[in-house]
């Protein structure tokens, strides 16, 4: 799997596709978080940011291998194995990219609660980040794992069906993303630092369910 993962982020990383879903979600936070503004608050937009971008960044993985490439890959390491490592690449540079928004936000914003009434630990905000904005990364992957190939071939049908996916996964209520963002949120009002335990548990329960249905029947459909 370690030499799947590499031929899959080295064929992401050459291809260039990754540069949209990366620009688009730079300038979501750039107009969103401003220097000076509530640490939770400004981490919360951010972890809800990533979700639309990883399931982008996924789909991106999934269909951006040539098929005779596709079909090389799947002969030699199982189709399964080979759709499963263009899932994983497609979430772990969505992981690294929350990383890395997380660590320039929580650097960037006010150490304090909503009206700044309350000091709020740097570093512990940045921990309560990072949960959240995992929990965002693996929905958001999961969202692009069932709205792509095998399940949706037509782009006409996977795109709307990624983008109203992606709109759900962070505003309906029992959602991990939905929970994980609206604790930074309120943890903004009261001062008090959350910690997503339970979200993120339900966030990697589901995608790991997605993604092996997603491998299960790319090897059911495979010839």
């Amino acid at each position: 799997m370690t030499a799947l993962l590499r031929y899959q982020a080295d064929l992401l990383l050459r291809s260039q596709r990754w540069l949209p879903p990366v620009i688009l979600y730079a300038a979501f936070l750039a107009i969103g978080v401003q220097s000076g503004q509530p640490v939770l608050d400004s981490l919360g937009y951010t972890a809800a940011g990533l979700l639309p971008v990883a399931a982008w960044l996924v789909r991106t993985c999934v269909s951006g291998e040539p098929d005779a490439a596709r079909a090389c890959v799947a002969a030699a390491r199982g189709p399964a194995r080979a759709h499963l490592a263009c899932l994983l690449t497609g979430l772990l540079a969505s992981a690294l990219l929350g990383v890395a928004a997380t660590a320039v936000v929580t650097l960037i914003s006010d150490p304090a609660s909503n009206g700044h009434r309350v000091p709020v630990p740097r570093f512990e905000a940045g921990a309560a980040g990072l949960p959240a904005v995992v929990v965002c990364a693996l929905l958001g992957a999961a969202v692009g794992a069932l709205t792509s190939r095998p399940l949706l071939r037509s782009t006409g049908r996977a795109v709307p069906a990624m983008l109203l996916g992606a709109l759900l996964a962070v505003v309906l209520t029992g959602s991990p993303a939905q929970a994980a963002v609206s604790g930074l949120v309120l943890g903004s009002r009261t001062g008090r630092v959350p910690v997503a335990v339970l979200p993120l548990a339900g966030a990697a329960l589901f995608t790991a369910a997605a993604f092996a249905a997603a491998a299960w029947l790319t090897a059911r459909r495979s010839p």
